[in-house]
């Protein structure tokens, strides 16, 4: 669900804050419980990716394990069983695979491995799995329908999965599950669902970089930093069931999606905006964009408080967001229902407010990755020895 972003310095010490809704324990906190404020969670093994999804989170760390917790009775955590984890727990089952990308859907977890074979697990009642059937796994399987190519990517929605694929025939994506609104992008017209990966009609061309997927959303990135998108209408707007391209003079380097909003983040560092809610999420974004529309100077809108700031990282949940400066600095805005703002209330903020976070006076802080699940955040924060 949530963009993944990876955590490069290996070397670098790490800590490990979550915050908001908590009680499928996915928050790694040990308790079922909100937090409506940053959690600083126990020392794990170095990670090197998280994802968060609807309740339950999937990290891969340097040493080639993949943690999950959080809600499990979908089988989405792949310990074989139905049950929560309120703390991080080894899928062991993918332990002779060398796991180099994760995705966590709503209910359901992608994984993919080096050689580019791709494992899913959880709820398969919209085909979101890719297995030819509707039926859940509370192990990963294995997507045979693809494991004669090279996946390298995986993207889970709400009930629907997509796949990047790598190889000497280009690139390709791939959408499985849910298209009631277009957001499988394999057709023209809707398509109620599909449960083997069919290919996304109109990226053939497209030297896709990287892919998103959150609610009925779908998102691909261009290695020549232009946006795709496709699935449900961002504010209102109808639905789209093949890619449509982004048209801006922007270059971009990530999309975060939500369910009824995307924040997109430039290689100058500027927030550009799809969407919107009734929760403000994104009621003032520093730049707001229209597909199908060329972008000047008439349709940019500031974010009091963001004046002159550079974002380094973005997040977005259901219906919140988050970013991180260059300087590491955590602002988040939007719904607050589950404390998921991290601002010690359940208070919705149409603006970003700064996040206190304790600071160690030993510690030089580096660098902060934000992630969200529908309504909690995570932050692994990078740290050296001063």
């Amino acid at each position: 669900m949530e963009a993944n972003e990876r955590v490069e310095d290996e070397e670098e010490k790490q800590e490990l804050w979550s915050w908001g809704a908590g009680t499928d324990g996915q928050l790694g906190t040990g308790k079922l419980q909100d937090e409506h404020v940053p959690q600083l969670l126990p020392v794990l093994p170095s990670l090197s990716l998280l994802s968060c999804g609807g309740a339950h989170v999937i990290a891969l760390t340097h040493g080639k394990k993949v943690l999950t917790w959080g809600r499990g009775t979908s089988g989405q955590l792949g310990h074989g069983d139905l049950v929560n984890s309120l703390e991080p727990k080894s899928v062991e089952v993918l332990n002779n695979f060398n796991i180099t990308h994760a995705s966590a859907g709503w209910n359901h977890s992608g994984f993919v491995s080096e050689c580019g074979y791709l494992f899913t697990c959880g709820d398969g009642s919209f085909g979101q799995l890719g297995h030819g059937d509707y039926v859940s796994q509370s192990y990963p399987v294995k997507v045979s329908h693809l494991a004669s190519r090279h996946v390298c990517e995986i993207a889970c929605g709400m009930r629907h999965s997509l796949a990047l694929l790598k190889g000497e025939h280009g690139d390709q994506v791939y959408g499985f599950g849910s298209g009631k609104r277009g957001q499988l992008g394999i057709s023209k017209e809707k398509v109620k669902s599909v449960s083997l990966p069919q290919s996304v009609s109109g990226l053939q061309e497209v030297d896709v970089s990287s892919i998103s997927a959150n609610g009925d959303h779908s998102a691909a990135l261009s290695s020549d930093a232009h946006l795709y998108t496709w699935g449900r209408g961002f504010g209102g707007t109808p639905d789209v069931c093949c890619p449509n391209r982004v048209i801006s003079r922007y270059s971009f380097k990530q999309a975060a999606l939500g369910w009824n909003h995307a924040l997109l983040l430039t290689d100058e560092g500027d927030i550009l905006m799809l969407g919107g809610s009734h929760h403000g999420v994104l009621s003032n974004p520093q730049k707001e964009i229209s597909v199908n529309q060329d972008l000047d100077q008439g349709q940019v809108k500031e974010i009091p408080g963001l004046d002159r700031i550079k974002v380094a990282g973005i997040a977005s949940g259901s219906e919140h967001s988050v970013i991180t400066t260059e300087n590491g600095v955590i602002m988040t805005w939007g719904w607050g229902e589950h404390g998921q703002l991290g601002l010690g209330d359940t208070c919705d903020h149409t603006c970003p407010q700064v996040v206190n976070m304790a600071q160690d006076a030993a510690h030089e802080y580096t660098t902060s990755r934000v992630y969200c699940g529908s309504g909690f955040t995570f932050v692994v924060r990078a740290w050296r020895p001063r």
